[in-house]
């Protein structure tokens, strides 16, 4: 509002009379004549409608649903690596939470580059297939629910 008001006394300047009352008194003229008219506008579109077109946009920031997806998605990934033998869960733990490269891994596990490769292929694998096993008991316990 304020830079409206700059804006419209650089382009009236030419207009302004002093008449006794002051440069200030005229900005302050400007300020209310552009207020009356923001509040006149305002009451004339029900903010609401605006409210309302604004909750359309779509959001970058996720919302309580997607929260609680993800953090379902981390139980079940979780549970998954849980139910993996110790060795597998050590490499997915070095891999993943540490960052550790292969070779790494191997001289940790006492292991070569080439099994630890092959390991971690085999439990990728695994855990792929607990993770589909996970999403058809789901997908069978929602078409239960639905038949009740």
């Amino acid at each position: 509002m304020t830079s409206r008001v700059f804006l419209r006394a650089l382009a009236g300047l030419d207009q302004y009379k002093g008449r006794g009352a002051g440069f200030s008194s005229w900005l302050m003229s400007i300020a209310h004549n552009l207020l009356v008219n923001w509040y006149r506008d305002r009451g004339r579109r029900p903010t609401t409608a605006a409210l309302d077109a604004a909750m359309d946009v779509a959001s970058e920031v996720p919302g309580p649903e997607s929260s609680l997806e993800q953090n379902e998605r981390i139980a079940q990934v979780r549970g998954a690596i849980s139910s993996l033998s110790a060795d597998r869960q050590e490499l997915i733990a070095l891999k993943y939470v540490d960052g550790r490269t292969n070779a790494e891994i191997g001289r940790m596990m006492g292991r070569t580059e080439g099994a630890v490769k092959a390991l971690h292929h085999r439990t990728l694998r695994e855990l792929h297939a607990l993770l589909a096993d996970l999403a058809d008991d789901a997908e069978a316990g929602r078409g239960r629910e639905r038949a009740r």
